[in-house]
């Protein structure tokens, strides 16, 4: 799951745009001291769910889309990770939606 996360990570963040090679499974396993089972594991992951596809013979690439994709897919995640908690402490403590919403933009501005 960690390599997974920094491979979403450095997509996002463009470290690997659209397009371009990620590195192998065996530099993958050399760089982080995992198995290469473990780093093929998480790359088909990400292939499995369209983020990343393989050219044979050339190597492990960032698909077309791969940023909107996880873009949604961790808006969704942040959803039910932080809101959804969010809320429901708030009801705990009886702060009401436009205090939450003052401590947000509070937030934004630190």
């Amino acid at each position: 799951m960690q390599l997974v996360d920094q491979i979403e990570y450095g997509i996002l963040s463009g470290v690997f745009p659209e397009e371009s090679q990620v590195p192998s499974t065996a530099e993958i396993s050399l760089h982080y001291g995992i198995n290469p089972a473990t780093s093929l594991k998480g790359i088909n992951q990400l292939v499995d769910r369209g983020v990343l596809y393989k050219k044979r013979g050339m190597g492990i690439f960032v698909a077309p889309g791969a940023v909107e994709l996880l873009t949604e897919k961790r808006k969704k995640d942040f959803y039910g990770a932080f809101i959804r908690k969010l809320v429901c402490e708030a009801k705990r403590l009886n702060l009401s939606q436009e205090e939450i919403v003052s401590m947000m933009d509070r937030g934004f501005k630190e």
